[in-house]
């Protein structure tokens, strides 16, 4: 079963249709973080329908994709190369709902 030890969104758009290999390479050399950490990769489309979240355990490597019918996927504004999730922020996104905007205190949302 999958249960990363954590989750990291890479906020540049990629190329999806390349697979699991050139995926690992771009975290450990463009990223400059180990991909064999246990932790899981969500890489997105330039439109934001499709993701792909990449994540390695003991046993092997996990790719799954995902693509919404309606909508887009919610993702952060460009200025860092990987933001870190939470497991219900994952839960949101994957969803299509604006995850930022449910995992802000209250007293930030106020202020929006």
């Amino acid at each position: 079963m999958l249960s990363p030890s954590g989750w990291w969104l890479v906020t540049t758009p990629m190329d999806l249709r390349c697979g699991m290999d050139r995926l690992l390479v771009h975290v450990r050399d463009q990223l400059g973080h180990d991909p064999f950490d246990g932790s899981a990769w969500v890489f997105r489309n330039r439109s934001a329908t499709r993701i792909k979240v990449l994540c390695c355990d003991a046993q092997g490597v996990w790719l799954a994709v995902r693509r919404l019918h309606r909508g887009h996927f919610i993702w952060p504004r460009a200025g860092e190369d990987v933001w870190t999730l939470e497991r219900d922020q994952f839960a949101w996104l994957c969803a299509g709902v604006d995850w930022q905007r449910l995992s802000a205190s209250p007293a930030l949302a106020l202020r929006v």
